[in-house]
């Protein structure tokens, strides 16, 4: 239902009302819905609302995003949008920027939401030229991971993504910016931004694809050496990677930073140190159940800007798309700088692991920590060995 606002006045009282679009209404006081109280009102009030304008919605279509055909979304939109409130056109995307390009001109035209219909890459796109704009963002997520919706709480599924569209909630969120690239999920450096290259290569899109590469290309990847500073000043880590969470996710319910909420003008930094094989299962575990951050091998901490310096040039991510850059790299927040259509019914997705997961993630880290004491014992115990036969043969 599209709404018009009306105050009525009486003496010094204000009485607000919600009611249905109107051209002119005869209505019973006991038939509108009240929202605040006033005095002295009629028991019949007769009254002249204007119809409201309706909101123009732009919906970039992306066809080659995903892993499923979008043929019936045209279809979908035209049966489930509301069209006594919103007037609607569809775009296709044509090659790589197009998105972005069509966006822009959204923006200079006036256009009230753009709908992206597509993965975390065309939101992206579509995003960064919304940003500190009066036009909203609307996700129908079709991608491979679809990150940014599910922390959001937008259903995948497209006829309930529709309806939120209808149901037009928009809010302001933060957005974060590496090397002057705007992301809206995460960023990062290290073997996930490695891996972006490795799923972009592979031409074929899915959950299995980056699982595959991840498997392949995880055992050979080399720790790097980063030198990070924040507000409280500089240290040095060996990491395996260096994330930038300004939501909670990569995609797929893999929670790279659990505690992560796009409102607190922070970004969650999370840095994976050098593991073994040994340690790869329970990585794995705590990244899908949300505990990744009671994980002994994670460092996380929150900043609103951090400078990071590395040994030599080499790949970062925004938002899962790959690039190649030097050996600085900048990232900030850029608080309340987009605003989008959200869920009514939904809040940001922070729940929390139930008590199971929670327990399983520290029993599985307790093994892990005994596991490494042994092997540290292990090791001083050969140390002391080797300095006893070296005395015991002089």
């Amino acid at each position: 239902m599209c709404y018009n606002t009306i105050f009525f006045v009486t003496g010094c009282k204000v009485t607000h009302f919600l009611v249905n679009r109107a051209r002119f209404c005869n209505i019973s006081f006991k038939n509108i819905k009240k929202i605040g109280f006033g005095l002295n009102f009629p028991t019949k009030i007769s009254i002249f609302v204007p119809e409201m304008s309706k909101k123009t919605v732009i919906f970039i279509l992306n066809p080659i995003s995903g892993t499923h055909s979008k043929e019936n979304i045209p279809d979908l939109i035209d049966e489930i949008i509301d069209k006594e409130c919103f007037d609607y056109q569809i775009r296709t995307t044509e090659y790589a920027g197009h998105a972005a390009e069509i966006a822009r001109e959204c923006v200079d035209r006036g256009i009230d939401i753009v709908v992206a219909i597509g993965g975390d890459g065309t939101i992206n796109e579509v995003a960064r030229s919304l940003t500190h704009s009066t036009t909203a963002l609307g996700i129908i997520p079709c991608g491979s991971g679809n990150g940014l919706a599910r922390h959001l709480c937008i259903p995948i599924d497209i006829k309930k993504s529709l309806a939120i569209i209808n149901a037009c909630k928009i809010e302001t969120f933060d957005y974060g910016v590496i090397n002057d690239l705007p992301f809206f999920c995460t960023c990062g450096m290290g073997f996930d931004a490695f891996i972006s290259f490795k799923f972009a290569e592979a031409g074929k899109r899915g959950p299995m694809t980056y699982v595959e590469n991840v498997l392949k290309e995880g055992l050979k990847y080399k720790p790097e050496t980063y030198e990070v500073e924040d507000e409280t000043g500089a240290k040095r880590y060996k990491a395996f990677l260096i994330a930038c969470a300004n939501a909670s996710q990569y995609g797929n319910n893999a929670y790279i930073a659990p505690n992560a909420t796009m409102k607190d003008g922070m970004m969650d930094i999370v840095i994976l140190e050098p593991f073994n094989p040994l340690d790869a299962p329970q990585i794995s575990f705590d990244l899908f159940s949300k505990t990744l951050n009671n994980n002994s091998k994670i460092k996380t901490f929150k900043s609103k800007h951090i400078h990071i310096h590395r040994s030599e040039p080499g790949a970062i991510h925004f938002d899962g798309d790959p690039i190649m850059t030097g050996t600085n790299i900048d990232v900030h927040v850029e608080e309340m700088g987009i605003r989008i259509v959200t869920n009514p019914h939904a809040v940001e997705d922070t729940k929390q692991p139930n008590f199971l997961l929670n327990a399983f993630s520290d029993f599985f880290n307790n093994i892990n920590n005994v596991r490494e004491d042994i092997a540290y014992q292990g090791h001083r115990i050969q140390v002391i060995n080797k300095v006893l036969l070296r005395k015991l043969t002089r």
